[in-house]
């Protein structure tokens, strides 16, 4: 079974929401929110890897040093198995919107659904709730 590592980040905003973007139709899982991120690829560190795929996903500018880690979570799926760590964010420049079609939304740490989101996500949430 393939392993993959992914880097996700919590951008938290100024009232304390955190940032989820909806998988788009045509990919696995489409239609769950996620925490934004990617693939962690060759070469690449995961706060790198994490600053790429935020500024590709959403068109934000993360400075360096402002990703705080928070959690990891690991989780079988049938074909793969992946490793998220996720990370905090309170600094960035630029407003957020998806730039691969899809949906963006600030929710309240509180109301994030387990069944909402992919499986590999939903362990990451009590982390983040108790951060905030």
């Amino acid at each position: 079974m393939r392993s993959v590592l992914v880097a996700a980040g919590a951008l938290i905003d100024a009232d304390g929401r955190v940032l989820v973007t909806r998988r788009p139709e045509g990919k696995t899982m489409a239609g769950l929110w996620e925490f934004p991120g990617g693939k962690v690829e060759a070469g690449e560190t995961p706060e790198d890897a994490l600053i790429r795929e935020l500024e590709e996903e959403l068109g934000l500018e993360i400075p360096s040093g402002c990703l705080a880690p928070l959690a990891f979570a690991s989780h079988a799926y049938d074909d793969f198995h992946v490793v998220i760590l996720l990370y905090v964010c309170r600094k960035w420049r630029g407003s957020p919107r998806g730039r691969e079609g899809q949906a963006v939304k600030w929710v309240r740490p509180l109301k994030l659904q387990a069944g909402e989101m992919p499986p590999a996500d939903a362990p990451l949430i009590p982390a983040l709730i108790e951060h905030l």
